[in-house]
């Protein structure tokens, strides 16, 4: 039986009337809920479809879409609302999903001329597709679509049982209890909010507010009014919320420049990506909670994270409880505990580790220490290995950067790509490559900066839904640039090269 199923009847029968989820305009309470997912999950066994697509933004509708068919045992694969019609295809083929339940009935239609439109379910149009089956490995509940470094969508095959184990410990870690109300940032379609934002609280017992990107200030899947979603947050008078570092920046920024700081956060979690430990001491100094994590869809979502009374800026935490490590030679990570069952279209998984492709060490008192990706690795011509994550965080702590990827493979200094924050000037943002430089050591310092000409997004293929930057598609738009960067004329330019 799921667990969160089981909590969700368990906070029914206790207290009926204590509120589970809040939309835009209506709110469930947890006797409701119960009653409302299994409905749902009825109607869902009368249909009878092999794989469900869900394609819809953040709001009530989408949770009782997951929750019904987590009743109904059917697996379900979140479709973020950012992907291209290519990408969103792609997905749907190598799924093998049958119907799709959306709140863009024009644009799913589009993707297949032979679908057959059904009634409604809920307030999501229900899209019945011809579509092929896919092999599954046995068990898997949901399949979350990872962008990796290349455009074409990897599925991840999850179990219940390995995402609700990770629920549960993760709950424990972060103190989740009754009393929260949790604020749904990232998108649910993100497998870091779907575990953390909604299953787990709905294991404490706690309330969660679930509305679309534009009403908390998010505009596609990389842009963000940092005032307004502080104001989000204040309103909803939010305890817990997730962040990736670019919006944890972004609010930064605005409670320096004056911004009313919400009163009611106790828990900010921050992952995704690596975190600048200046950002978080600056964040910390501001008055916000935060609490990096670490974690991949390979595992379930979250590994590691900090926990309140246990937090320490520079690692991302103890691992949860139901987590072991292991480190190969050169610091490869490996984890156990909660393991995905195997990618969509390969043989599935009977390994017990998940090699995780990061770096990283345990420091004296169990703490993980996160050091770069193995793949992003670079060896500078003078044969000094470089972490690109690393230089990348101190470029993000000035305000002049809005992103940052470095290469240097091979050369002998390492070129920045970066993009200006608002209409930051050329000798601003050399300013912040001087300030940066100054933190780091003499190999791992930025010889030659390149201007991007527009931002690294999800659109572009250059940011990936968490915002890690696609590095192999930043250096191909940029190739010219950052090769006339270690030309002889490049020192004669009184101004950067722009890409």
């Amino acid at each position: 039986m799921s667990r969160i199923l089981t909590a969700i009847a368990r906070h029914a029968a206790a207290n009926p009337h204590a509120i589970a989820l809040e939309g835009a305009s209506e709110s469930l309470d947890y006797a409701t809920l119960s009653t409302r997912v299994a409905a749902l999950a009825e109607r869902l066994r009368a249909i009878n479809p092999r794989v469900v697509g869900l394609l819809a933004e953040n709001g009530l509708d989408w949770a009782l879409a997951d929750l019904a068919c987590l009743a109904a045992d059917i697996p379900l694969v979140p479709l973020p609302t950012f992907f291209t019609p290519a990408q969103l295809t792609h997905t749907i083929h190598q799924a093998g999903i049958d119907l799709i339940l959306t709140d863009r009935l024009d644009a799913s239609t589009r993707l297949s001329s032979d679908g057959t439109v059904l009634p409604r379910f809920g307030k999501l149009d229900a899209l019945r597709l011809p579509t092929l089956p896919a092999a599954l490995p046995q068990g898997t509940a949901k399949i979350t679509f990872t962008s990796g470094t290349t455009g074409a969508p990897k599925g991840v095959c999850l179990s219940r049982n390995g995402m609700e184990t990770v629920a549960e410990s993760l709950r424990k870690a972060s103190g989740a209890h009754a009393g929260d109300r949790h604020l749904n940032v990232l998108p649910l379609s993100t497998l870091l909010e779907n575990i953390a934002g909604l299953y787990v609280p709905l294991l404490a017992g706690a309330s969660t507010r679930l509305l679309p990107g534009e009403s908390i200030g998010l505009a596609g899947s990389s842009g963000v009014d940092p005032a307004r979603m502080l104001d989000a947050l204040n309103a909803a008078k939010a305890s817990s919320a997730i962040l990736v570092p670019q919006l944890l920046l972004a609010l930064v920024a605005a409670l320096r420049a004056g911004t009313p700081k919400p009163t009611n956060l106790r828990y900010l979690a921050v992952g995704g990506a690596p975190v600048s430990p200046r950002l978080l001491t600056e964040a910390e100094r501001l008055g916000l909670p935060v609490f990096e994590g670490y974690g991949l869809s390979e595992c379930g979502s979250v590994v590691a994270v900090n926990r309140p009374g246990d937090s320490h800026t520079g690692c991302v935490g103890r691992p949860l409880d139901h987590v072991g490590l292991a480190f190969g030679p050169d610091g490869a990570i490996r984890v156990s505990g909660a393991g995905f069952l195997g990618y969509l279209g390969d043989t599935p998984r009977n390994a017990a580790w998940v090699d995780t492709g990061d770096l990283g060490h345990l420091d004296a008192d169990g703490r993980l220490h996160l050091t770069g990706r193995r793949k992003n690795m670079f060896i500078t011509g003078f044969g000094r290995n470089v972490a690109p994550e690393w230089i990348e965080r101190e470029l993000l702590l000035h305000p002049a950067v809005a992103q940052a990827a470095v290469f240097g493979e091979g050369r002998p200094f390492n070129v920045a790509v970066i993009v200006a924050r608002d209409k930051a000037t050329d000798a601003q943002i050399a300013s912040a490559v001087v300030a940066a430089n100054l933190e780091l050591p003499d190999y791992a310092r930025i010889g030659a900066w390149v201007r991007a000409s527009a931002p690294f997004s999800a659109a572009n293929a250059q940011l990936t839904p968490n915002g890690r930057p696609r590095r192999e598609a930043i250096a191909s738009a940029c190739a010219d640039a950052i090769e006339g960067c270690y030309s002889l004329e490049y020192a004669k330019e009184d101004h950067e090269l722009l890409c």
